[in-house]
Parts: structure tokens; C-alpha cells; sequence
């Protein structure tokens, strides 16, 4: 780049009398609406002669410019994820020019518009969001709002595709006593649904996953104690959106393990390079986020890059973490091109994992794609099973989904879940930043593995019960106490939160009737009013263990007020519900949703739970649109 610059000046300087002979230096910094510093972002000088110039902000976010022409200018700074910036400027020759930008998240629409060319042969409908089911075309809400009911625009060529989910609904305790599943920390869900919304649509109802909207926040539960590595806390208050409920709250936190203990790290990325990942939302942004992930690695880390199109390539060795600059060059030389051998590449990503194995440290492969495999070996049951397989070997996969218009949610929801690794979608370089770097020892270091949950109802205190959300994670009742069984994985610092919606014992249940039990009946014990109103029982094995461990916690039949961590919860909760169209809402309506997270919203240093209102905000505003709107 420096090389470039100096010769553009030469260039222009020669062919200018000598009097205008004039350098000035253009400086400035990139924030955004918090104050952050924005590294990585595109920034372009044209002046009123002609000239242009082109750098990319550094990890401070700052940028300079050696300016050979006097006069107007105009600055323009895009980055993936932002509304672009453009402004005029005025280089004098007494003396240097400085600015301070501040990007605005903006809908990856206006990002793909304003960035670059679309590549030959390809175009960019407007943001859809086409399901798996009914046929590509889906509602914004399952079965709209008050009776309306919603088409997203016509998008040729859009194949994104999302498992179908059906709403957890109440069991009755006298018939199922135990409620079993498996810990979940994917944050892809809320990712997403930001994206659809930013975008100015509502997502289709299987893009929803409560779970992962409510676990993309970080709650203040007690830390572990005693050497355990994860914490349980408990809690049981008035249920909002039904008056006669109750909301119970089940939160797990992880120990936080310091960075200067932090395992070695042998990492390799695998990025999908095929022609699909070339609009600015995909590989662009995996190259601008990579190279802000690389400046946090030291020498006892190791990182390679595979990539994988029409065939698979290694880019980079395992290299040093302190050799920045080989790592730096090797993923400015990624580009986009070609189709999808996604099962070969990551053959070839295990095999480097496996021959820079890390005892005792962490070894994962991290893909980054937008889900379209389409040649080669596209069977998912013969990638799972590779996945698992190496999964027992120690090593783990995580998955970063980008792009719209053809992300196989659901594909790489299972890939992820097999490899016992995390599943984030990154629509912004924001995102990118959370999961890599400010939240990079919950993405990348395991500190539990194969946590499973099993909570015991008891019929004195409780009729029946409704787990909110995890419906791809519920398990069979016997998985809990088999160490084969695999689960959720739980990385450093992590938190997992759950909700129950409970009906009382003594109020009513419009369950269907089961017939009374011939050879079952029973007397019931003597805890059975012992003030509980049930237990909880969490398993989880050591990242290298095979034998699972066993915590066991009573919770009182108590009915508190509700604290911060459990209202915005439960407004999250809410709001999965209202975009799910859920027939479980009850209550709840946008203003309540918004009133209760503002309410509760407690200590948000990065700004994430102010987003959230605003989000709330932003789909209420959709949801009274009418059909027509859409059509």
C-alpha cells in the first residue's frame, strides 16, 4: 500500500507544474455511534483533480492520507454492516486535515449496493427470507398478526433454508415429571433476526430459535465455586404474559479462565471461497474480521487457512501466531470463485488439526460459509459422522455463517452441533468482533463439554409445565445418565439461561385427559410437600473427559419478585414469542415487551440491550404493515 501511494504521487506531482507542488496530510478516525474504534474499514480520498486514493483503517481505526492536490475532496468510508459515509473536505496547504467518522449499522441491502460491483453474472434481490417450508414463500409472522397475514418479496434464486419448529407445549407433571435437554450457547438466531429486521422484514417464523435470542445476552449469575467449573442459579417469580403462570429461570455461568492462562491455541479456518461468498457480506467481511482476530494471537498459538471451492487448498500452514504479517498477506490473497466441495475441505482442515494436535490445548477448526454445499460429498449424514469422529479425537468445530440469499441455517446448525462447537451468524463486522474477540474465550476455549439438564417437577407445587424454547436440544429422559449421549459444549465465561412457564397445581389445564394408569399408581413420597417445587440435576464432563459429573439443586416453591436478569429474560422471551406468532404469547404485545426490557434492562456496557428495544421497536413498526405491502 505504501509503495502504491508513494508511486501515485510521483505520478502526479511530475505531471504538475512545479509550483503546485503542494503535500498535505489527510488524517482521521473511524468510530461507531458508541465511540469504538472501527479497524478494517474501506476508506477513499477523490479530489477535485481527479486523483483517488484508498487505504483501510488500522486496528485504532485510524487512517492517513499524503495529498498532492489543494482543494475540495470528498471522503467516502464503507464497511459491511454500516451505512456508508461520504463527505466533502478541503485540503489547504497551511495545514494538515483531520476528521472523525462515525458508521451507523445499517441493512446489509444498503452494504451490497453501496460497496462494490456485483460480480458478472450474479444479482442481489431485495433482502427475503424464503423457508424450507411452504414452499419458499413464508409469512413474517407464523400466520401474521391480528389476522394479517404476510408475503415476503419475490427474490429468484433465494434458497435459504431453516429447519421447521414447533412450539414446546404444556405436559402435565402426573404424566411427565421429567423435562431433558441439552445445554445450547449458538447465538446465530439473534444475529439473524437482526439482519431480517434492519433490513425492513420480518423473519420467517423457523428462523426464530428463543434460546439463542435470550442467550446472546450475558447475565450476572454467581460465578462457580469450589473448583466446579460451571454455577447453576435458580429463581421463580410471576410469569408476565400470563397471570395465572409462573416463570421459572435456570441460569448457568461458567468459570472465566485469565488470558495469560489461556491453552495454546491450534486453530484452523476453514473459509468457503465459491462464488456465492463474493458479495461484501460474506468473504469480505471474513477477510476484514480475520485480520482483526489475527492481531490478538501470540507465539504459542498456531493458525492455518484452508479454503474449499471446486477443490480444496491449504493457503497457510500452521504458522506462529507472532508471524502477523505472513498470516496477513495470506488472507488478502482470498478471493471468490468457483462451486462448493465443502465435505472435501473439511477432510483436509482435520487432517492439519491433526497433525498440529495440541495436548491439554485447544484444537478446533472454525468454517466460515454461508452453508451452500453443492458438490462433492453433500449427504449430511456422512458429514456428521466425519465431524463426530473427529470430535472424539479432541477435535472440535465451530461454524460462522454469513450472506443471505441461499444460508443453509439449518446445515450449519447441525455441523456445529456435532463438532461440539458454537454456531454464529456474523451480519456485521460488530458481530464479527463479539464472537472473535471480545467474546473469543467462550467461542474458542471449552471449559465443559456434553452439559445436559433434567429438571424433576414436583405435582404438589406444579400442574404442568412448558420449556421455552430448545426444541431442536430436548433429549430422551435416559440420555442423562448415559456418558454416550452427546451435548452442549460450554466455553469460557459463558452463560446459559432457560425459562419454564408453569401452571400452578390447582389451576387449570386444558391438556387432553389420559386415561388413569392400571399398574402405576402410587402413593407419593414424603418430600412431595416439602416446599420444593422441583429440582434441577445439570451433567457435565471435563473438555477431555469421558466420565460425566453430576450437580444436583432444589429449588423452593417460593415466589420472589422477579430480579433484572430474570424481567429481561423473560422480555426476550417475549419477543421470540410475538415474531414466532406463538399461540403461548398470552399477553404479550411490543409495548409490553419494550416497557418490560427498558424496565430491566440493568448494566449494558456494550450497548447490546438498548439495541434490543430498538429492535422491538423496529418490529412492531413492521408488524402493523398491511399485506398489500408485501406483495
Amino acid at each position: 500500500m505504501r509503495m502504491l501511494l508513494i508511486g501515485c504521487l510521483a505520478a502526479v506531482m511530475l505531471a504538475q507544474p512545479y509550483s503546485a507542488w503542494s503535500v498535505q496530510i489527510v488524517r482521521g478516525v473511524v468510530v461507531d455511534s458508541g465511540g469504538s474504534v472501527i479497524p478494517g474499514a474501506t476508506v477513499t480520498l477523490k479530489t477535485a483533480g481527479g486523483m483517488t486514493l484508498s487505504t483501510v483503517t488500522d486496528k485504532e481505526g485510524k487512517f492517513t492520507f499524503a495529498v498532492a492536490q489543494i482543494g475540495r475532496a470528498t471522503l467516502t468510508v464503507e464497511l459491511a454492516g454500516f451505512r456508508h459515509d461520504t463527505r466533502e473536505i478541503r485540503v489547504e496547504d497551511s495545514r494538515p486535515v483531520s476528521v472523525r467518522i462515525t458508521l451507523t449499522v445499517g441493512g446489509l441491502e444498503e452494504t451490497v449496493t453501496i460497496t462494490g460491483a456485483t460480480p458478472a453474472g450474479k444479482t442481489h434481490a431485495p433482502a427475503a427470507a424464503p423457508s424450507a417450508v411452504n414452499g419458499g414463500v413464508v409469512g413474517g409472522l407464523a400466520g401474521g398478526i391480528a389476522g394479517q397475514s404476510y408475503r415476503f418479496p419475490s427474490a429468484p434464486g433465494n434458497t435459504e433454508a431453516y429447519d421447521r419448529i414447533d412450539d414446546n407445549g404444556f405436559r402435565r407433571v402426573s404424566d411427565h415429571p421429567l423435562s431433558t435437554f441439552s445445554s445450547d450457547v449458538d447465538t446465530a438466531s439473534y444475529s439473524n433476526v437482526r439482519r431480517f429486521l434492519t433490513s425492513g422484514t420480518l423473519p420467517p417464523p423457523d428462523a426464530v430459535r428463543i434460546e439463542e435470542l435470550i442467550n446472546y445476552f450475558r447475565f450476572d449469575y454467581a460465578p462457580p465455586t469450589a473448583g466446579d467449573p460451571v454455577s447453576v442459579t435458580t429463581e421463580l417469580a410471576a410469569c408476565p404474559w400470563n397471570a395465572a403462570h409462573r416463570l421459572a429461570l435456570i441460569g448457568l455461568q461458567t468459570r472465566s479462565i485469565d488470558a495469560a492462562t489461556t491453552p495454546p491455541r491450534n486453530l484452523v479456518f476453514l473459509l468457503d471461497v465459491s462464488g456465492s461468498m463474493a458479495p461484501p457480506d460474506r468473504l469480505p467481511l471474513v477477510r476484514t474480521a480475520l485480520r482483526m482476530f489475527t492481531d490478538t494471537l501470540n507465539a504459542q498459538d498456531r493458525v492455518a487457512i484452508v479454503v474449499y471451492a471446486g477443490s480444496s487448498g491449504l493457503v497457510l500452514p500452521a504458522t506462529p501466531g507472532d508471524h502477523r504479517e505472513r498470516i496477513h498477506q495470506a488472507i488478502a490473497e482470498l478471493e471468490a470463485g468457483g462451486s462448493t466441495n465443502g465435505a472435501s475441505g473439511i477432510q483436509l482442515a482435520y487432517d492439519v488439526a491433526a497433525r498440529n494436535y495440541v495436548k491439554s490445548g485447544i484444537n478446533r477448526v472454525i468454517l466460515a460459509t454461508d452453508g451452500d454445499f453443492n458438490v462433492g460429498v453433500t449427504s449430511q449424514g456422512d458429514l456428521i459422522r466425519l465431524i463426530e469422529k473427529e470430535r472424539e479425537r479432541g477435535i472440535f468445530l465451530s461454524v460462522l455463517g454469513v450472506g443471505r440469499d441461499n444460508l443453509k441455517d439449518s446445515t450449519m446448525q447441525k455441523l456445529a452441533d456435532a463438532g461440539n462447537g458454537n454456531y454464529n451468524y456474523l451480519d456485521s463486522l460488530h458481530e464479527a468482533r463479539r464472537v472473535l474477540l471480545a467474546q473469543a474465550g467462550a467461542t474458542l476455549v471449552t471449559v465443559a463439554k456434553d452439559v445436559k439438564l433434567q429438571v424433576e417437577f414436583n405435582p404438589a407445587a406444579v400442574a404442568a409445565y412448558r420449556l421455552i424454547g430448545y426444541e431442536k436440544r430436548l433429549l430422551q429422559k435416559e440420555d442423562f445418565n448415559d456418558d454416550k449421549k452427546d451435548a452442549g459444549e460450554m466455553g469460557d465465561g459463558h452463560s446459559v439461561a432457560a425459562l419454564y412457564e408453569i401452571v400452578p397445581a390447582g389451576t387449570r389445564v386444558d391438556l387432553p385427559a389420559v386415561d388413569p394408569l392400571k399398574y402405576q399408581g402410587g402413593s407419593g413420597t414424603a418430600r412431595a410437600n416439602a416446599g420444593e417445587a422441583m429440582t434441577v440435576k445439570v451433567r457435565y464432563k471435563d473438555p477431555d473427559g469421558d466420565v460425566s459429573r453430576l450437580m444436583t439443586i432444589p429449588v423452593r416453591n417460593h415466589i420472589a419478585d422477579g430480579s433484572a436478569r430474570l424481567g429481561f429474560a423473560a422480555s426476550v422471551a417475549e419477543f421470540g414469542m410475538l415474531l414466532r406468532n406463538s399461540e403461548h404469547k398470552g399477553s404479550a404485545s411490543w409495548r409490553q415487551t419494550a416497557d418490560l426490557a427498558r424496565r430491566h434492562r440493568g448494566e449494558d456496557p456494550d450497548g447490546y440491550r438498548a439495541e434490543f428495544v430498538r429492535l422491538v421497536e423496529l418490529a412492531d413498526s413492521l408488524s402493523v404493515q398491511k399485506t398489500t405491502a408485501w406483495r
